[in-house]
């Protein structure tokens, strides 16, 4: 038996990146998936095409998290879909790598729109429309550690995700878990966009692989987090990072 036959689960940001490989995996253990996009219609209906080319079942849905009328929309069109939802996986963020005093105003606004009141938005929905002994998994990342030059801000973002995800998993009940997932270094063109060689092979150095992570390893942990497995962890920040930190 497939480990999520019949659940429900929708995926922000999953037209590419580690939400694409999350999306599609998920998909081919047996649960039907909501690709979410906010602005990459043609990569988010790809990954639609993917999931339903290999058996699954799909469904693309546009909203921009940060906007809480466009996350009722997402939850409302879910529901009308598949009559429920099982799982919340808030993986849509957006990174703005700068030295912090050379960080503006815009830059600042950008990243705690999308990567904090997004998840607040969702979680929100979710407190109510989340079916019972449901399962939510926010991103966070391994840079909340690191203390990396020119990550201040994002980092910022990740770990005030950390906190609502530890205080909100004891206020959802329900039989709700709540746990976040924090990646170290992945192959994505969030990630590699502006890096040198040299930044990457730096990177790749620092963990016990000595390689940069790919998207489907990041994936199979949020399988086992989104199966019923997992049920027993809530209210902890997975590190999935290869010993990084």
């Amino acid at each position: 038996m497939k480990k999520l036959n019949n659940k429900v689960i929708i995926v922000t940001g999953s037209s590419k990146g580690i939400g694409k490989e999350v999306a599609i995996l998920l998909a081919e253990n047996g649960a039907r998936i909501v690709v979410n996009h906010s602005n990459s219609p043609k990569e988010a209906n790809d990954t639609k095409t993917q999931i339903i080319e290999n058996g699954g079942q799909a469904i693309v849905v546009k909203a921009d998290v940060s906007d809480r009328a466009q996350v009722t929309h997402l939850f409302d069109q879910t529901i009308e879909a598949f009559g429920k939802i099982d799982v919340l996986i808030n993986n849509a963020g957006t990174m703005i790598s700068k030295k912090l005093k050379d960080a503006t105003q815009d830059d600042f606004t950008k990243q705690f729109e999308v990567n904090v009141r997004g998840i607040f938005n969702t979680l929100q929905e979710a407190d109510s429309k989340l079916a019972d002994n449901g399962i939510i998994i926010n991103f966070s990342s391994s840079t909340t550690k690191l203390m990396l030059p020119t990550y201040a801000i994002y980092s910022a973002t990740k770990a005030a995700v950390e906190q609502m995800t530890r205080v909100f998993s004891k206020e959802i009940g329900r039989g709700i878990s709540v746990n976040a997932i924090a990646p170290g270094a992945t192959e994505t063109e969030l990630f590699l966009d502006g890096k040198s060689q040299e930044q990457i092979d730096k990177l790749s150095s620092m963990n016990a692989f000595n390689r940069l992570a790919k998207p489907i390893d990041i994936a199979r942990v949020v399988l086992f987090l989104a199966s019923d497995d997992s049920k027993w962890i809530s209210g902890q920040v997975i590190g999935a990072n290869g010993a990084l930190v």
